[in-house]
């Protein structure tokens, strides 16, 4: 091949053949030669002779070297050759297969100093919960609150059908709305006499069932709620409550708190925190919140996201009783709370009173109220004026 390359090479660049045409087909260069044929026959042995001359002269170079370096035909070196070990190169560590999203981007390790686990998140939880309500435990073991004679657990009638029983449970739970517990079980009791089910509420009017349910809070308006509520169950739920929070809801006059106790009462599931105004107040006052609460609904949520779900059907009746007997709206009896020392609203809602001192001079204001003899006869007794300077005055003028 050497020879063929060098005297392709010669007769491109002989004079003897510029003259050459050449044709390129499909990528590969031809060539057609319009020189004498003599010439190029005379060209082509003179190469000849000299690659021949060539080949002798590699020929003797290569004996020399065979000369000076030990014959490697003989079987003995072959023999040594074999017993050489065979040193192969070792294959170079190949990177598993890179994914799509790998070949675009380089994983860098990051590396985090080694300073301890990371901190859970703590739950909230006021301080002093726990002997707070166990406190309130023991001020409430005796049961004798009116919430505990006359709850909405206690004004239905326990001889009654189930969904009758239920449909009470519900009635009460909408006349104690801003009403005492007193007159709330006075209403039901009432109401049990006349007859206490959705369809014979319908069937009553207007002003019997407020005379019924007098003098409850609001009672005016509970009776539109309470005709508008019986119908609707009447209608949809044959005379039954619904059993889930959403359903008690769209009834009219029934709000969160009524739905939630209505559940626990009624459908024995639990479902929230009933919170009313005592529940209101006493977790505002014990400092049961992360932050005060402006209503009822955003007090029971508060307190859903601390207080244990099996406290939730226990929470209402211990701080309803507990507001009704030691915890008052107004002027609270702190002084006999076990929690006085614990609570951050002790001895703040209770101011001390202080006895007005009547100057000795002054009238007395109870001797000019009218007094009554007899039915239909009133006499007004005036008191003479004790001021010594006035009966002086008295005195000169006579």
């Amino acid at each position: 091949m050497s020879m063929w390359n060098a005297v392709l090479c010669f007769t491109m660049t002989s004079p003897y053949f510029q003259n050459m045409a050449f044709i390129k087909r499909k990528g590969v260069s031809l060539t057609r030669c319009t020189a004498p044929a003599s010439l190029l026959s005379r060209r082509m042995a003179a190469d000849a002779s000299s690659s021949s001359s060539v080949a002798v002269k590699v020929e003797e170079e290569e004996a020399t070297i065979s000369q000076q370096t030990p014959s490697l035909s003989t079987t003995d070196n072959r023999q040594d050759l074999l017993q050489l070990p065979i040193i192969q190169p070792k294959p170079e560590a190949e990177d598993p297969p890179l994914s799509s999203h790998r070949r675009r981007q380089k994983q860098i390790k990051v590396e985090y100093d080694k300073c301890g686990s990371p901190a859970k998140m703590e739950l909230w939880h006021p301080p002093d919960w726990k002997e707070q309500l166990e406190h309130i435990r023991e001020m409430r073991s005796s049961r004798d609150a009116p919430v505990d004679n006359m709850g909405a657990e206690k004004c239905y009638d326990t001889e009654a059908p189930a969904k009758v029983r239920r449909f009470q449970i519900l009635v009460s739970l909408m006349l104690s709305s801003q009403t005492k517990d007193q007159i709330t079980a006075a209403a039901m009791q009432k109401l049990r006499a006349h007859g206490c089910t959705a369809e014979k509420l319908l069937s009553t009017d207007d002003d019997t069932l407020g005379k019924l349910i007098y003098p409850v809070g609001f009672w005016r308006n509970k009776v539109k709620f309470l005709k508008m509520t019986a119908a609707k169950l009447a209608n949809d739920y044959g005379g039954d409550i619904p059993d889930s929070v959403e359903g008690l809801i769209r009834l009219p006059g029934v709000g969160p708190k009524m739905a939630h106790l209505a559940m626990d009462i009624a459908w024995d599931q639990v479902s929230g925190i009933g919170v009313d105004t005592h529940v209101y107040r006493i977790s505002n006052r014990l400092g049961w919140l992360k932050k005060p609460t402006k209503n009822p609904e955003a007090t029971r949520k508060a307190l859903q996201e601390w207080l244990p779900r099996d406290l939730w059907s226990e929470i209402n009746w211990l701080l309803v009783g507990f507001g009704q007997q030691v915890c008052l709206p107004t002027n609270p009896l702190c002084s006999s709370c076990l929690n006085q020392h614990s609570c951050p609203s002790a001895h703040q809602s209770s101011p001390s009173k202080r006895l007005k001192v009547r100057s000795p001079l002054a009238p007395d204001p109870a001797s000019s109220l009218p007094t009554k003899t007899e039915p239909g006869q009133e006499i007004v007794v005036k008191a003479e004026p004790t001021s010594p300077r006035r009966n002086l005055k008295r005195k000169m003028k006579q």
